[in-house]
């Protein structure tokens, strides 16, 4: 399984200056990025799941705007606040704020589910925000998706910031399958501030290349939970090429693949995530590595009957199998 978190400016954008900064080129890309990697998919019969911020539907500022929410969060940190946030006129104008075009390249290409990143990149966890908010951002990005012809039926939390406290407003909105975090103390859930701290940082990277967190199988039986929702929790963070670290990616394919054969050989689910705009620079490294994963796949499918899902479809399954 696959899932990806596609966002553009709207995920990083409290930590970056207008505009992108030095990360622009990497949001641009995202252009070139995500119809590759459709390709590829299509390629391969991959299916894959698209957690999509809602304001990438929007066709232009005005009809951005007519989706906000009218209760929005009160972060503490207002770098967070994206409602201030300067936006140009459309798609064409600004790229990294409007997205239907690449929506509806995804909508148009087979087994690809569209689901949601929330409306505004909401953090569930971060002080000053609260449930009524989340519920309004939820409503907010279940109708802007709807007018645009999907029906949400699964999400992925922004910066994984998974609270259980929020499960009914999932399930009151159509919404009945969530990524949860990977295994280890150093993928919990927290606050952005907590999240980024050197131990979490350091294990999170060690943890890419040497297997540190132990087994990455997700079991059938342990998707369905009592409060009507699935998890299906990320198995494995897919860390994009980069110049300095090039000689670490044949580690990180030998952790990715070993993974995913055990789970084959296991019959169990192995998920793996990125960001589109992570393979917005070095595209092609990158399209050669996710190639290679791919491959690995292909020989699980001839050997061991393995599938392709995206996240609604592994939450049915794990139903009907419960």
């Amino acid at each position: 399984m696959i899932s990806l978190d596609f966002e553009i400016l709207w995920g990083p954008r409290d930590h970056l200056p207008a505009g992108g900064g030095h990360y622009r080129a990497n949001l641009l890309g995202v252009r070139h990025a995500v119809p590759a990697m459709l390709d590829l998919f299509t390629e391969f019969g991959t299916a894959a799941t698209w957690a999509t911020v809602g304001c990438l539907f929007a066709h232009d500022r005005d009809e951005l705007e007519s989706y906000y929410p009218r209760l929005r969060p009160e972060y503490a940190d207002r770098a967070l606040y994206p409602y201030n946030e300067p936006v140009g006129e459309n798609e064409r104008a600004d790229p990294l704020h409007f997205a239907p075009s690449l929506i509806k390249l995804i909508q148009a290409t087979p087994r690809q589910e569209i689901a949601s990143h929330t409306f505004s990149h909401y953090y569930c966890l971060e002080p000053g925000q609260s449930k009524d908010a989340f519920r309004d951002d939820i409503a907010s990005a279940v109708r802007i998706a709807k007018a645009h012809g999907v029906t949400l039926r699964s999400i992925v939390f922004p910066r994984n910031q998974w609270n259980p406290a929020y499960a009914d407003v999932l399930l009151d909105a159509g919404i009945t399958c969530y990524r949860g975090n990977q295994r280890g103390w150093m993928h919990r859930a927290d606050t952005t501030q907590a999240a980024g701290r050197v131990d979490q940082r350091v294990g999170r990277l060690l943890d890419t290349y040497i297997p540190i967190s132990g087994r990455k199988g997700i079991p059938w039986n342990e998707v369905a939970r009592g409060n009507g929702l699935c998890d299906v929790p990320a198995s494995r963070f897919l860390r994009a090429y980069a110049p300095n670290t090039r000689r670490l990616q044949r580690l990180q394919l030998r952790r990715i693949a070993a993974s995913i054969r055990t789970a084959a050989c296991e019959q169990s689910i192995y998920h793996l995530w990125w960001h589109p705009h992570n393979f917005g620079a070095n595209t092609d490294e990158n399209l050669d590595f996710l190639r290679q994963v791919l491959h690995v796949f292909r020989e699980c499918q001839a050997q061991y009957g393995m599938e392709s899902r995206t996240m609604i479809e592994v939450a049915e399954l794990a139903r009907a199998r419960s």
